[in-house]
């Protein structure tokens, strides 16, 4: 099928919502896995935590320099070879004898994710036209959403088999997006004709974001005065910084600060970073609250964390037809204030609450944030010149993974203190069953807090989803940048159908 064929948009869909299924169940069998991990290989509680983060880091870092290679030499073929690495990944996971070299495959892993990740978006921006892009955004977010219902279930099942299969599952599926997309996918983007790549700078920004994660989430566990806490800590002070000032200053630089300069693509890059922010580390809690707190198993607590994606997966395609229809600003901050309220809410839940109150309110969060992605994310990808969307997707991932990496983090070092060390080995290894009440108290005392928190940062990605501009006034004032804003409201008016 040509390019140019009226139904060829919908062929590209497929290849990149396959590309979304397969990265959404992975993260949901690993993390109902976590527990049956730390027992199969001895890891230690940060080990445990760091077969999540790596990946996240590895994607995180690498999917700017993804997004531009991709500009520079075609967003087909590093679409492939990117279903093709994860799923040699996935294969030598299920191999690993320790933690550590589990840890190792998740960082091949995450690039292979990052590849995904910056060219899903570009892909289908380049097919679609610009009035159908949220219903687009939205079935990828609609099928994201779908893999994390069927992650967790799939990766109970399968862990009760074995560990390793929650890893090579991902193989067959893998082969099938390399040859699906090999076969669908054409090329309609302009090769970028600025040159280069930025290695001082993905170098910068991989150390300290390394560093500012490790420093977080071992000094919950360490404690805030241990030294590697410390200098992990001033190396991520130092190094982000600089990042930005490379940025700023190279000529081919792997986060181009230019595109910032349009508010609406600021504002929302802004949103997506606190929303990853915001609720990343809820399925993390969650496993470990149903699994160690209440005592479940695998699969029992893969089916209840399921209403939280069932809440995306409905609310996902119908905020992206509306957002096409009447712009994303305030859907993606209301969005933003459902979440809020479903973490907060959250906060009455105890070590004995009855399940029916928790699914209620991890539908609430899935409904806000599915109300939330799909618009913003449409209105991101529609800011910036095709040539530069890969750049552009990878921008739009790399903030609101390096929000989710921080969330974890973060929420890591909340529940952990002041928790005793064997109490938390029963949660973390889901073993606590037998744990009283008064023993378990702390760890759900410091799950509110955590809860808290999140809440508040919604609140605030509510307001950053305000400050940015409509989309209306955006596109009249780009047909004529001296028109007022009220010049331009009116154009866009008279221009509507």
């Amino acid at each position: 099928m040509g390019a140019d064929h009226v139904n060829y948009k919908w062929w590209a869909l497929s290849c990149t919502s396959l590309g979304m299924l397969l990265v959404a169940t992975n993260s949901g069998t690993l993390i109902i896995a976590l527990p049956d991990l730390e027992r199969a290989l001895g890891t230690s509680l940060l080990e445990l935590v760091w077969v999540i983060l790596a990946y996240m880091i590895s994607s995180t870092v690498l999917v700017l320099t993804a997004g531009r290679l991709s500009d520079l030499f075609g967003r087909k073929p590093a679409f492939v070879a990117a279903f093709l690495v994860f799923g040699a990944a996935s294969l030598g996971a299920g191999f690993a004898a320790d933690g550590t070299q589990l840890i190792l495959w998740r960082v091949l892993q995450g690039i292979g994710g990052a590849f995904i990740f910056a060219n899903g978006p570009a892909l289908v921006t380049d097919a679609f036209p610009k009035e159908q892009l949220g219903l687009a955004m939205g079935t990828n977010t609609m099928v994201a959403a779908i893999g994390l219902v069927i992650g967790p279930v799939l990766g109970g099942a399968l862990v009760a088999i074995s560990w390793q299969w929650v890893f090579w599952f991902n193989v067959p599926l893998a082969l099938a997006g390399a040859l699906w997309a090999a076969l669908i996918l054409r090329e309609l983007s302009k090769r970028d004709p600025v040159r280069g790549l930025d290695t001082l700078g993905t170098a910068t920004f991989v150390v300290g974001l390394t560093g500012l994660v490790y420093g977080i989430s071992r000094g919950g566990i360490s404690g805030w005065n241990d030294s590697l806490v410390i200098a992990s800590l001033i190396v991520a002070a130092v190094l982000l910084p600089l990042f930005v000032l490379i940025e700023h200053r190279g000529k081919a630089p792997m986060l181009d600060l230019s595109i910032f300069q349009d508010r609406l693509f600021a504002a929302a890059t802004g949103a997506a970073f606190i929303n990853g922010l915001s609720r990343f580390a809820l399925m993390f809690i969650f496993v470990f609250y149903y699994q160690g707190a209440q005592g479940d198993d695998p699969i029992l607590a893969g089916l209840k964390l399921a209403p939280m994606a069932i809440g995306m997966l409905v609310a996902s395609p119908l905020a992206g037809i509306w957002a096409d229809r009447h712009g994303s600003r305030t859907l993606a901050a209301l969005g933003m204030l459902v979440t809020a309220i479903g973490l907060a809410l959250m906060t009455t839940l105890q070590a004995e609450t009855a399940y029916w109150p928790g699914a209620i309110w991890l539908t609430l969060v899935g409904v806000g944030s599915g109300m939330f992605m799909s618009p913003n994310t449409a209105a991101m990808m529609g800011a910036v010149p095709t040539e530069r969307r890969g750049i552009a997707a990878g921008a739009r991932t790399m903030v609101q993974n390096t929000g989710a990496v921080i969330s974890i983090a973060f929420v890591l070092a909340i529940i952990t203190a002041a928790v005793p060390k064997p109490v938390l080995f029963k949660i973390f290894s889901g073993l606590a069953s037998g744990l009283t009440k008064v023993r378990l108290d702390p760890f759900i005392a410091n799950m509110h807090t955590a809860l808290w928190v999140l809440a508040a940062v919604s609140v605030l990605g509510a307001g950053v989803s305000l400050l940015r501009p409509s989309e209306a006034k955006t596109r009249a004032q780009r047909r004529d940048p001296g028109l007022s804003i009220e010049e331009a409201i009116r154009e866009e008016i008279e221009a509507t159908p």
